[in-house]
């Protein structure tokens, strides 16, 4: 007998109105764009089409299979044990920042080529690029302090060739630098983009990892299984997230004339005190925090500005609405 089943809304209400994923998995139409995916998709105990989520190679083929399908990407593959991100949430972060950039544009979002992103800790799936390409035309650099994320990242780029020469990767030689060695003297950013290492060590890593599968299976568990995978420095550096935003903003303020709007996930909701705390001390002109939302789980985005509105306003018109 088959427990009863739960009413699940069509739609994530609380997901960006333009992310394609804000729908259930369909995993019929999946499987037709990437019929690997096949061999993953079994009947759940609610007799609903899904996957094993506590398999690594699943989730990663679900990744896959998402990609071709809303994506058009042709290939898409990561290392054993790297990072594979939770695509919809990734969507959400360049859906709500493309807003950002069209509520200082008159409501019009800017696209195309001419819009040039940095993607801090790219990683080794290259996603943030991947989705905000197809979704808005953008540019972007994706620098990180792995040699092999670039390298993985690299062949994504060069077995899709409609993304070569729009996505620029850059090796990050000092792991205590952010922008320094990324972004060149007379270099132009619009937007940088990041998500922190969530954790502040590799023990305290796992136990969250056990702490999650132990509260979605009920059971005791005490062998971690990274589903979504990750390396040390995807996953956690000293001090953790707020640490890591402490460097962010702090470092932000040397490259004040070079970018528009700079901008962070922060996770944790205690961690937004001091992220304000760093940005007034660093002189940010202007600060907006973005709350996004899935499931269960509430995040937002911290973004700011050191450039004033007149500034601001000269920047849109010389780099965006300039005729050709």
């Amino acid at each position: 007998m088959l427990p009863e089943k739960r009413e699940h809304p069509k739609e994530k209400p609380k997901m960006h109105p333009r992310n394609r994923h804000r729908e259930r998995y369909n995993f019929r139409q999946l499987i037709g764009s990437c019929p690997e995916l096949a061999q993953y998709v079994r009947p759940n105990v609610y007799d609903d089409d899904s996957i094993d989520f506590f398999d690594p190679e699943a989730v990663k083929m679900l990744n896959k299979a998402l990609l071709k399908h809303y994506y058009d990407l042709d290939y898409w593959d990561i290392p054993k044990n790297y990072l594979c991100p939770p695509i919809p949430g990734r969507a959400d972060y360049i859906h709500h920042i493309a807003d950002l950039l069209g509520s200082n544009n008159k409501g019009e979002i800017p696209t195309g080529e001419k819009i040039k992103c940095l993607d801090v800790g790219v990683g080794a799936n290259c996603i943030y690029p991947l989705i905000g390409n197809k979704e808005y035309g953008w540019s972007f650099i994706g620098c990180d302090i792995d040699a092999v994320s670039i390298v993985s990242a690299n062949k994504i780029i060069e077995l899709n060739p409609f993304l070569k020469g729009k996505i620029e990767l850059r090796l990050q030689n000092n792991a205590r630098n952010i922008f320094e060695g990324i972004i060149q003297k007379t270099e132009l950013v619009d937007l940088t983009i990041c998500n922190p290492p969530f954790h502040a060590s590799l023990a305290d890593a796992q136990s969250g990892t056990l702490r999650k599968l132990n509260n979605l299976t009920r059971t005791i568990n005490t062998k971690t299984t990274l589903n979504f995978g990750g390396q040390g420095n995807e996953l956690w550096c000293n001090g953790g997230e707020e640490s890591f935003i402490k460097l962010v903003v702090h470092q932000s303020h040397q490259f004040a004339t070079s970018c528009l709007w700079f901008s962070t996930l922060v996770s944790k909701e205690s961690n937004l005190r001091n992220a304000y705390l760093e940005l007034r001390k660093a002189e940010a002109v202007e600060i907006t925090t973005i709350p996004m939302g899935q499931g269960n789980k509430t995040s937002r985005i911290v973004a700011w500005t050191f450039q004033t509105t007149e500034q601001q306003k000269n920047w849109m018109n010389d780099r965006w609405n300039k005729p050709l």
